[in-house]
């Protein structure tokens, strides 16, 4: 993966795009959200400093912090046939205090 700070204005941005993948809407996600911090599902990877250029970036934000976790992805039988779950990575970004990120429409 290229370093964003290499690219000029279009790539980087592209890059920022390539390095979120989704962001993460469930109840859990939701309650975490009371203490300032947003769940997004990552590229595999992707780097904490990545995440944190990323975020700040697309959604204009303060970021004071970034934790990943990666899951393995798990083997399991369907009819009779076996196969695996894609890895995946999700990372938690705290916000500065103050700052939020309303994901149906932007920053608050």
């Amino acid at each position: 993966m290229k370093k964003a700070k290499k690219l000029d204005k279009v790539e980087a941005r592209a890059y920022h795009y390539d390095t979120i993948v989704s962001p993460v809407i469930t109840e859990k996600s939701t309650a975490v959200s009371e203490f300032n911090k947003v769940i997004f599902n990552v590229r595999l990877d992707s780097t904490k400093a990545d995440i944190k250029s990323a975020v700040e970036a697309l959604f204009n934000v303060k970021v004071a912090d970034v934790n990943t976790l990666r899951r393995l992805g798990k083997t399991k039988m369907f009819r009779g046939v076996k196969g695996k779950q894609g890895d995946s990575k999700k990372a938690i970004v705290t916000l500065v205090a103050g700052q939020s990120i309303n994901l149906e429409g932007g920053v608050k």
